[in-house]
């Protein structure tokens, strides 16, 4: 095979990010077969690679976020005039049902991203992140992580429409995946999606003649919004995991 960038090389195996892996190279915290490594440095399939144990304690010491977003707010930098949900993450806004045993610092809000989109109208579980090994899991190019979410339509659809929403669509000339859509009660569907196009949920629904009402993100992977209120943030636990 081809060698290949040691960042790269470090983000498929799972250690970190691409930019954590240059920040690590650059700090000397990355070995190849015992060799400290430089920047920029290739790799083949079958060499020794790791990290060392103040790159893992760096990791270690990052925080994840969960916020019940909002109507309102938008998911990464601010626009138009809109907030980002960020700023909801305070000391006093914390959910006093935070159990993760997780005690705030303002460390926690240096470098904290979105892993993932959550429209300015939808309302629901975000993840806000300091951890790369995380927004991969969730975003990443190879993600099979599921999202799912709750939606309010207004219109009619029939046995053909809602397949259609199962599989058959496409966006911006490109087959969607199999989704998981079925109809929660009389004017709520239930949507599991393994992929997030911008706005995909609406435009899904445009196209079989429903328009959404209300959208609200329940689930990502294995972890659930739960009892957590609307505005309220937590940390994501240790033995949790998307």
């Amino acid at each position: 095979m081809e060698p290949v960038r040691l960042s790269k090389r470090l983000a498929e195996l799972g250690l970190c990010s691409r930019r954590e892996a240059d920040a690590y190279i650059e700090k000397g915290w990355v070995t190849v077969d015992g060799q400290v490594a430089v920047l920029g440095q290739k790799v083949v399939p079958g060499q020794r690679i790791e990290l060392d144990s103040r790159a893992k304690r760096s990791q270690s010491e990052r925080v994840t976020i969960l916020i019940n977003k909002p109507v309102g707010y938008v998911s990464g930098q601010a626009e138009k005039g809109y907030q980002p949900a960020a700023v909801l993450v305070t000391p006093q806004n914390q959910w006093r049902g935070d159990d993760s045993r997780t005690r705030f610092s303002p460390e926690h809000l240096k470098g904290l991203a979105p892993a993932g989109r959550l429209d300015i109208d939808s309302v629901g579980l975000l993840v806000l992140t300091q951890d790369g090994r995380v927004a991969k899991t969730i975003i990443g190019e190879h993600s099979e992580v599921e999202k799912e979410y709750l939606v309010r339509v207004s219109g009619s659809l029939n046995d053909a429409g809602l397949k259609l929403l199962n599989h058959g669509l496409e966006l911006d000339g490109q087959a969607l995946l199999p989704a998981k859509v079925w109809w929660q009660n009389e004017d709520q569907l239930r949507f599991i999606l393994r992929e997030g196009k911008k706005r995909q949920i609406r435009r899904m629904c445009e196209l079989v003649g429903l328009k959404v009402v209300g959208l609200k993100r329940v689930r990502i992977g294995k972890v659930m919004l739960g009892d957590l209120p609307q505005g309220k943030w937590r940390y994501l636990k240790p033995n949790e995991r998307f």
